[in-house]
C-alpha cells in the first residue's frame, strides 16, 4: 500500500467537509476554509511521540482518540469552537490493522465535536503523530492565560485528576492496581476528554483558564506568571476518583499535582459568579471543583484541609529536564 492509497483509504474517505465552510479539503497543495464574520481563528499544534507521550501497547483506536483530544483540549482552554484540523503522521511501515483502529478512534471524536480533517502529510519513520487544530471565538472574547485577577476563585474541571498518572505508575511498577482499578486509571490516561463544551460556556465567565497537561502545579503556574499573581491551593479539595482515594495520601497529592495527562481545565473567575459557574458545569455536563483563590502575593502556596501549609517539592513535567 502506498502512501496515497493509505491517505485515500484511511483518512480522505472519512473526511466530508462541507462545501460551504470547507471549499476544499484534502487533495490539493492547501485546504481553504471559510472564516465565520466576527470571528477570530485560534490554532494549536501538539506532538505526540511512542515512547515519550504514549505506550507500544495502547490500542489504536485509543490512540486516534487521544491524538485528537489533547489538541482540543487547548480549543476548549480558550473557550474555542473547533473548526478543523491537519494530521502530519510518521509510520515505521503501513500497518493496515492499527491505521483502521486509528483512524476510527480519530473519526469518532471529530464527528462528536463536529471538526473536519482538512490535511496534513505522511512520511516513513518512527511512530509520531502531530495535530494542528483550528477554532473559533467571538472577536476578544478567546480565554487567555494572562487574565487572572486577584481574588478570583481557582476550579478544576472533572472528577478524576491524577487518575492518569495512577496508570503510568502501575505501568512503572512503582504502584499496584487490581484489575478495575487499572483498566479505569487506563482509560483515563488513554482516552482523555476534552472539555470544549465547558470552555465555550466559560467566555464571559473565566478570567483564565489552561488545560492540565503537564501537572496541576506547573499548569497553574503558567496562569499566575502571565497574570502577575500568585495563589493559594487547598490540596486536599482536589477532585479524586474513588481509584485514587484507594491509594495512600501522599500518592494521590503527587498524582493530582504533578501528575499530568489530565487534560481538563483550571481557570480563574470572581467569587460573585459561583452561580453562573454553577450553571454554566451542569449545562456542558462537566462537574467543576473550587480548589483555591488568586493572591496579590507571587508565588503558589499549598495548604491542606486543615489549612496548614505544605512543602511537597512537586513540579510538573519537562521534557527536557525529565529527559
Amino acid at each position: 500500500m502506498g502512501e496515497f492509497d493509505l491517505i485515500q483509504r484511511f483518512f480522505k474517505e472519512h473526511s466530508r467537509p462541507s462545501a460551504e465552510a470547507v471549499p476544499v479539503g484534502i487533495g490539493d497543495d492547501c485546504a481553504v476554509i471559510n472564516p465565520t464574520a466576527g470571528m477570530q481563528w485560534l490554532v494549536s499544534s501538539d506532538m505526540l511521540v511512542e515512547g515519550r507521550h504514549f505506550l507500544s501497547t495502547v490500542a489504536p483506536e485509543r490512540l486516534g482518540h487521544k491524538a485528537l483530544a489533547v489538541n482540543l483540549s487547548d480549543l476548549a482552554a480558550c473557550g474555542a469552537r473547533p473548526r478543523a484540523f491537519t494530521l502530519a503522521l510518521s509510520l515505521p511501515r503501513a500497518d493496515e490493522q492499527f491505521l483502521a483502529g486509528f483512524s476510527r478512534g480519530l473519526f469518532a471524536l471529530a464527528q462528536a465535536h463536529g471538526i473536519e480533517l482538512v490535511g496534513g502529510d505522511t512520511t516513513a519513520g518512527p511512530l509520531n503523530i502531530c495535530i494542528t487544530v483550528m477554532g473559533e471565538a467571538p472577536r476578544g472574547q478567546a480565554l487567555l492565560r494572562s487574565g487572572a485577577k486577584i481574588g478570583d476563585d481557582v476550579y478544576v474541571s472533572g472528577t478524576t485528576l491524577g487518575d492518569a498518572r495512577l496508570a503510568l505508575e502501575a505501568f512503572r511498577g512503582t504502584v499496584r492496581l487490581p484489575g478495575e482499578d487499572f483498566d479505569l486509571a487506563r482509560q483515563a490516561m488513554e482516552c482523555p476528554q476534552p472539555r470544549v463544551a465547558l470552555g465555550q460556556a466559560l467566555r464571559g465567565l473565566a478570567h483564565s483558564a489552561i488545560d492540565v497537561s503537564d501537572g496541576l502545579v506547573g499548569d497553574l503556574g503558567h496562569i499566575l506568571k502571565a497574570s502577575g499573581v500568585g495563589a493559594r491551593l487547598e490540596v486536599d479539595a482536589l477532585p479524586r476518583s474513588a481509584v485514587l482515594r484507594r491509594q495512600p495520601l501522599a500518592m494521590q497529592r503527587e498524582c493530582g499535582l504533578a501528575g499530568g495527562d489530565d487534560y481538563e481545565l483550571v481557570f480563574t473567575a470572581p467569587a460573585a459568579a459561583a452561580a453562573q459557574l454553577a450553571a454554566a458545569a451542569a449545562a456542558s455536563g462537566t462537574a467543576i471543583t473550587r480548589i483555591g483563590c488568586i493572591e496579590a502575593e507571587p508565588g503558589l502556596r499549598l495548604f491542606d484541609a486543615q489549612g496548614r501549609a505544605l512543602d511537597l517539592g512537586l513540579s510538573s513535567f519537562d521534557h527536557f529536564k525529565q529527559a
